[in-house]
């Protein structure tokens, strides 16, 4: 804790715009103070969200925390400092989590993007074993959305499901939730033909190439459709009579349900056993982890919709 410096290596923004124009290296952030029910996290590998760059074009601007802001929701790294209230962590836990409860009401000014960030308690779970701080980074945001989303849903044993865009980084683990933890009968997922295998790989039983058929115009109907790519619309063609189609991309198209997630430690610790079995995996793009120095260049990659599962940050300094 002694080592602890007063002012940190960050990637900052002070105005609203695209991440390319905005984002600037700042080697001079004062650390962030913890509160009583806050860890204090030295960053090992943080992870790149959709959520970012549009938080950085203003779209929540009503709800956001002031200027500048430091982005960066998915965190993995080691507990150097612990709040007064901490129960269950210690200095020098590896954990893992999303640190904004709330993803657009207020999330923190000090993201992950940073050599250090804070995080509530209740947020955080232990690292798996088994991953590496890399995919252990990769997860919270998507996993926490797809298995919130799939819950919202009603999504159970015996149901058929459709996933919008199951190459993506929340797609490719609500396809392996689906499958492994909420045991569907089913489970169809659409992607681009160069990622038709990997939808496989994944355990999608069916695999849609959207280039090449429309989804909502196949003869076979399902009990959800969970669109993780903005086409509430056209899923409420592809739901059985009385089925659900649950949307994280907005709008939604009523009666879809549009579904922002609540970041939840005991939902990370909820699936550790089926990330530590292997049955539920992360999903890394293949340019991932980008040097910290490269952080705007990977907000360029995210943004052209091309990746496959989760683009991450490493080595943070």
């Amino acid at each position: 804790m002694a080592n602890t410096p007063s002012h940190i290596k960050a990637w900052v923004y002070s105005e609203y715009g695209k991440t390319q124009d905005i984002l600037k290296f700042d080697s001079n952030v004062p650390i962030p103070d913890i509160k009583e029910d806050q860890v204090l996290i030295k960053v090992v590998a943080a992870a790149l969200n959709p959520i970012d760059y549009k938080r950085a074009l203003g779209y929540f601007n009503n709800t956001d925390s002031p200027l500048p802001t430091v982005p960066g929701y998915d965190v993995a790294g080691v507990i150097v400092k612990v709040g007064s209230e901490i129960k269950k962590l210690k200095v020098g836990d590896e954990v893992y989590g999303d640190i904004n409860e709330n993803a657009i009401n207020h999330p923190k000014t000090i993201g992950s993007l940073a050599e250090y960030t804070v995080a509530e308690e209740k947020l955080l779970s232990h690292k798996p074993n088994n991953l590496s701080f890399v995919e252990a980074a990769s997860l919270p945001l998507a996993i926490i959305t797809a298995y919130q989303g799939l819950e919202r849903a009603e999504l159970s044993a015996g149901k058929s499901i459709l996933i919008l865009g199951g190459a993506g980084g929340v797609g490719s683990l609500a396809i392996q939730i689906a499958k492994h933890v909420f045991s569907a009968s089913k489970v169809a997922a659409t992607a681009s033909t160069a990622k038709q295998d990997l939808l496989r790989k994944l355990g999608a039983d069916l695999a849609i190439d959207y280039t090449k058929e429309n989804f909502e115009e196949l003869p076979e109907k399902f009990d959800i459709v969970f669109d993780a790519v903005g086409e509430s619309e056209k899923a409420l063609k592809a739901i059985k009579e009385g089925g659900k189609v649950v949307t994280i991309v907005r709008p939604a198209t009523p009666p879809a349900i549009q579904f922002i997630l609540t970041s939840d430690g005991a939902v990370l610790e909820k699936l550790q056993p089926y990330l530590e079995s292997g049955k539920v995996k992360p999903v890394l793009d293949p340019k991932s982890p980008f040097p910290f120095s490269q952080t705007v260049e990977a907000f360029s990659y995210l943004e052209t919709n091309r990746a496959i599962g989760k683009v991450v940050i490493h080595p943070i300094p």
